[in-house]
């Protein structure tokens, strides 16, 4: 991974800044305009005077200390970085830089610390939430380097290398690293769930279903109240139309896991089939309770009321299904819509 310059994020915010009150000290406004412009040699002389004209100027301070850390200076600036400050502006502006110097220092729990108080004081804020999301990865990467270099024959380097192919919708190979991580340690909780729900994803097919059943009965020898494993053998059986059987691993696995809302929608369902409305209506009337915006929900508990015969209750159900599927308008749906156009025959 690149390394992270301390203020790359920060520049998008000087217009804030620049913005905030009118020019006190020319020297201070010359160094922050030459910051802007990417020129630190300028912006560090400007600066430094301001500051030597000035010791009391918090924001020719703040300033200075950002350039010393886009110049890669962080020791020198994180001293001024890490102080607390009222202004929101240069809050914003020294925690992210303060943040992104501790990174590159090698100091991450000082990195998090930093950013865990940036998110709560500006909690939608997109270079924050940027700047954690590429920390996280950073953090990651570096402790899968040390893990393969350190355990190389841990199971759990196995079990990670699987994780990893399965983001890449790379499946056989995700397989074969879950079962090598099970030789190691076939009762390491959660192993034989993960094999079989990659099983799942590789293949639907009867032999599929079979061995990623046998997968997740096996983790719940290990683990005999998981109710994730319970929902799979659900939908296992279901698809395999053993209905009985599915309707008690639905019926387990909301038992160990009361809200667990993607069962509670199988459930829902059968009870629909069933023709026991009263109980569907009653399951994924909770369903929607828990998760609101899930459109499974709404639409299974819509049907429900129409097949019971309460049209009133299933005309709002389709109301409030209408406004969750209606895509947002504006601009960057707009823009999301062009997207998708196909382009021109050339």
């Amino acid at each position: 991974m690149r390394g992270i310059n301390p203020v790359c994020f920060c520049l998008a915010a000087i217009g804030l800044f620049t913005l905030h009150g009118a020019a006190q000290n020319a020297q201070r406004d010359q160094g922050i305009k030459a910051f802007e412009e990417g020129r630190y040699s300028i912006a560090l002389s400007a600066l430094r005077s301001a500051v030597k004209q000035n010791p009391h100027d918090e924001t020719a301070a703040v300033f200075l200390a950002l350039t010393q850390a886009a110049m890669g200076n962080c020791k020198a600036a994180l001293a001024e970085l890490s102080k607390p400050r009222r202004d929101a502006v240069l809050d914003r502006l020294s925690g992210i830089a303060e943040a992104k110097c501790e990174s590159a220092s090698g100091n991450e729990a000082a990195a998090f610390s930093r950013l865990q108080q940036l998110k709560t004081r500006f909690p939608n804020d997109a270079d924050i939430l940027y700047l954690d999301a590429t920390l996280h990865m950073k953090a990651f990467n570096d402790a899968t380097f040390a893990m393969f270099q350190h355990t190389p024959s841990s199971y759990r380097v196995h079990e990670l290398s699987a994780q990893i192919f399965e983001v890449q919708n790379r499946y056989s190979e995700a397989i074969a690293e879950y079962k090598k991580a099970i030789e190691l340690n076939p009762n390491a909780p959660g192993l034989h769930y993960r094999l079989g729900r990659a099983m799942l994803l590789a293949s639907h097919s009867p032999q599929a279903l079979q061995e990623a059943a046998q997968e997740f009965q096996a983790e719940l020898r290990i683990s005999p109240e998981d109710s994730a494993c319970e929902f799979q053998l659900g939908q296992i059986a279901q698809t395999q139309s053993n209905m009985a059987q599915a309707q008690a691993h639905f019926e387990r696995a909301i038992q160990l896991s009361p809200d667990f809302t993607q069962a509670l929608i199988a459930l829902g369902k059968i009870y629909s089939q069933e023709k026991q409305y009263s109980q569907a209506i009653e399951l994924l009337s909770r369903a929607t309770r828990i998760q609101p915006s899930n459109e499974a929900a709404h639409y299974a508990l819509m049907t429900a009321y129409r097949d019971a015969g309460q049209m009133e209750k299933a005309t709002a159900e389709k109301m409030v299904l209408d406004h969750l599927q209606k895509p947002p308008e504006g601009e960057f749906s707009d823009f999301l819509k062009k997207l998708g156009e196909k382009q021109p025959a050339q």
